[in-house]
């Protein structure tokens, strides 16, 4: 079984740099490419469909040659009607070989995602190959600890670090991830880097979290990308990647590796091991069939009619009716023991 590769970004999904990176992604992936865009981070926004919406499309335009099946993952908040605890609303997930989580809120991407369905199954469906994106908030959110920024940054309190959604604990790593590092929109009368809140704020951030924590600075367009199967970390996009241990920074220029036990000494979860229930196990594992993956009661017919055509050794109509049915999206593959039905990509 293959961990799927794990992407951040340190802003800028719809730009030049995202986009490569998320064809970097695509191109790794060897079957129809399934994409889940959660909305949970922007689910307090009324328009949080469009907020994520906005990525589909830029995804469905720079991947149109993956020929991308792309659903959005309406889990915007707990005990409601988008609830990411509700079976059918996390559906795709369950079938996505990439997975993506991006703009928001981290503290409530983290209040409406922990203990969840939704985040159990998306931990599952890495450790089953899926490919888990994440970008903004989003970033924010996953670490062991999490800025605050909005709190910080928006309401005025005081510098705190809050519980994040702590993807990398199940791999041994204590990880926090800082997107927009370089940000210098304040110009020169306001420091606005380290995600907006300024080095001195930063630097009492850092002081709140443990000793043993890593954390990870990602510049604006630019994106890390970590792969478990080989064990090596690329930066990609337009700057660097900082890796700070103990206040030490270093620094990581796009086009750069490095070993992922710069991280940290990791491990391979045992995926019953690490909190995810049986249960969602099983169902990750062994998903419901998906409707549009079957064929139509016309192809059933046209297969039927190939087989009498095929026994009578018609070879010429079987032919033609192997053309009808790839028309309509199949490919017949013949065996001894029979033939089987191939959905079209």
């Amino acid at each position: 079984m293959a961990l799927g590769q794990i992407a951040f970004l340190g802003s800028g999904e719809t730009s030049l740099a995202g986009g490569r990176i998320f064809e970097t992604l695509a191109r790794n992936i060897n079957e129809q490419l399934r994409i889940a865009l959660m909305e949970t981070p922007a689910g307090f926004e009324l328009n949080s469909a469009q907020v994520v919406g906005r990525v589909g499309e830029f995804m469905k335009t720079r991947l149109q040659n993956y020929k991308p099946v792309i659903e959005i993952i309406a889990a915007r908040k707990k005990d409601s009607a988008f609830s990411p605890d509700d079976p059918e609303i996390i559906k795709p997930l369950l079938y996505a070989n990439m997975i993506f989580m991006g703009p928001g809120s981290p503290t409530y991407a983290i209040r409406q995602l922990q203990d969840t369905l939704a985040w159990d199954v998306i931990r599952a469906r890495h450790r089953l190959g899926a490919t888990l994106m994440f970008a903004s908030a989003a970033t924010i959110s996953i670490g062991a600890h999490a800025l605050p920024v909005y709190e910080i940054y928006k309401v005025g309190q005081d510098v705190h670090a809050v519980d994040g959604l702590d993807l990398f604990s199940d791999f041994g790593l204590n990880l926090s991830f800082i997107p927009h590092w370089n940000n210098a929109d304040g110009g020169v009368d306001l420091d606005t880097s380290r995600c907006f809140i300024g080095m001195d704020r930063f630097a009492e951030w850092s002081a709140l979290v443990p000793d043993e924590n890593q954390i990870i600075g990602l510049d604006e367009h630019t994106g890390l990308i970590v792969d478990f199967e080989s064990g090596l970390c690329e930066v990609s996009g337009v700057s660097s990647v900082s890796l700070v241990h103990a206040g030490n920074p270093e620094m990581f220029p796009s086009g750069s590796t490095f070993s992922l036990n710069e991280l940290g000494e990791f491990q391979i979860p045992n995926p019953l091991e690490k909190d995810i229930p049986a249960d969602v196990w099983e169902m990750c594992v062994n998903p419901p069939t998906l409707e549009n993956d079957q064929p139509s009661d016309e192809v059933i017919a046209l297969v039927e009619q190939r087989l009498l055509a095929r026994a009578n050794k018609n070879w010429a109509e079987s032919d033609q009716l192997r053309e009808q049915i790839t028309a309509l999206g199949w490919t017949v593959q013949d065996s001894k023991e029979g033939y089987k039905l191939v959905k079209n990509t």
